[in-house]
């Protein structure tokens, strides 16, 4: 039985032309910063965010916990979005290992924060409070169905922050996503925040690794930040040319990502039963009638082929991505009606 994976875009396998680049890779050892392959996929990412420099991080997750830890000092306070993936899927390493607290506010449906509520959530000078330092953000927003922030917002964002004397931290894991979408280059959805982390390894293809940029100094006590938590690679220059290769080559063809995504969302809309949510990427969040619990409904589906994640007791996560064709999509669909229609 052939099986249609849209739990996630990390699912994605590198490309002929990436395995290429990795086997012939001129490598050195990174901690020393002396691997060229990993200086020039550095380099390349700090030019596309227009950032002044940047550091390979093996992980999202390790990206987002050095960016805070770098931004902050134990016992202070940073404010995100109460759907973020840093306060919800990365161990509650900010605070366990950054020593911050988390002051979560809520995300809107589409992703943003109501600038008056990041206001209204800094902390003043005050003996009992710990003092707010850093407002992270996230675009696109995974749990709000692949959300995007777009140019306006994140500059006005930003502007409130820096009116309280908070940094911006911008968690753009699926940041290219957000700029296909939008139609604008990333740099100007870079521009406004202190740091901006990417991933390569959803849905760019590259097998592994995360890129943070900021200015010089804040990346120099990122980079030492990286080693202390144990991401100080060697020969890192093997991963890192499947970088350098999907950021030339997988950016635009996300566009392709989400024609399939809006495909999948209107075929599962016709379903009778399924609440399905517009998406914006790739990503595509519905959500279960009574009858059918989330649970029950993912286990269902992999039975028959179609593999999803439940993100909720009645709220369900597609994802759609290089691996999986437009023809597949209309096949998951007639597979999940005849599921759906089964249990209703």
């Amino acid at each position: 039985m052939k099986t249609i994976d849209l739990r996630s875009d990390t699912i994605t396998h590198p490309t002929r032309e990436m395995r290429e680049a990795m086997f012939r890779a001129e490598v050195g050892d990174d901690v020393f910063s002396e691997d060229p392959t990993v200086n020039r996929l550095e380099e390349i990412s700090a030019e596309l965010t227009g950032k002044e420099a940047a550091v390979f991080t093996p992980s999202g997750t390790m990206s987002n916990l050095i960016a805070v830890m770098s931004h902050t000092r134990h016992g202070d306070e940073i404010i995100l979005g109460d759907r973020s993936h840093i306060f919800l899927n990365e161990a509650g390493g900010a605070a366990a290992l950054g020593g911050v607290s988390l002051r979560t506010v809520p995300n809107n449906p589409d992703g943003t924060i109501d600038i008056d509520i990041i206001e209204g959530a800094v902390r003043g000078r005050n003996l009992h409070w710990p003092p707010s330092k850093l407002l992270c953000i996230e675009n696109s927003h995974n749990f709000c169905g692949g959300a995007v922030l777009d140019v306006e917002y994140t500059t006005e964002a930003a502007s409130a922050a820096r009116r309280h004397g908070l940094s911006v931290h911008l968690d753009g894991a699926r940041i290219f996503n957000a700029a296909v979408s939008l139609g604008v280059p990333v740099i100007e959805l870079c521009e406004p925040v202190d740091s901006v982390c990417f991933c390569l390894s959803k849905g760019l293809s590259a097998p592994v690794g995360s890129v943070l940029c900021g200015s010089t100094e804040f990346i120099n006590r990122a980079r030492k930040l990286r080693k202390m938590v144990g991401g100080g690679m060697r020969q890192a220059g093997v991963i890192a040319a499947a970088g350098i290769v999907c950021l030339e080559t997988c950016v635009e063809r996300l566009a392709e990502d989400h024609r399939n995504a809006k495909s999948l969302a209107e075929g599962l809309s016709q379903i009778h039963g399924l609440d399905v949510e517009r998406p914006e990427t790739n990503i595509v969040m519905f959500g279960m009638p009574n009858s059918l619990p989330a649970a029950e409904f993912v286990k269902e589906a992999a039975a028959v082929g179609v593999k999803l994640i439940a993100v909720g007791p009645r709220r369900v996560r597609a994802v759609t991505h290089r691996m999986v064709t437009a023809e597949e999509i209309g096949e998951a669909v007639k597979l999940i009606s005849g599921i759906v229609g089964v249990n209703r």
